[in-house]
């Protein structure tokens, strides 16, 4: 059986993207270089930052259709984790709200990809 433990974004420019994240998470990368970048979470997740000029094989048509998700313990963590992005100047696409899910918002990255906070409970 497979179980997915790596995440790989296509970025424009992973150095500047390395830097977002590194905000983001609060740590450094584990490696970085002009095409790639990569981080290492606590949860076991690898979070690679790959150009997309670079992908091999190439990426002919990127489409809209994933966004990365940050579940957190409570309506208190993820008003904080929106504090913390409207501090850092993070694009919002959509405020703190009540889904069917959960209690959740959304940001996004410099290449566009969402950025979903929430939490269930």
């Amino acid at each position: 059986m497979l179980d997915p433990n790596f995440l790989i974004l296509y970025v424009d420019d992973p150095l500047a993207s390395a830097q977002f994240y590194g905000h983001l998470l609060g740590r450094t990368p584990i490696e970085s270089s002009a095409t790639f970048a990569l981080f290492a979470t606590d949860t076991g997740l690898m979070l690679g930052l790959w150009a997309r000029h670079a992908v091999e094989p190439g990426v002919e048509a990127l489409g809209v259709g994933g966004e990365v998700a940050f579940a957190v313990a409570g309506i208190g963590l993820v008003n904080a984790a929106y504090q913390m992005c409207r501090t850092f100047d993070i694009p919002i696409i959509q405020t703190p709200c009540t889904l069917d899910f959960g209690y959740t918002f959304v940001a996004v990255d410099p290449d566009g990809h969402r950025l979903r906070v929430f939490s269930a409970s």
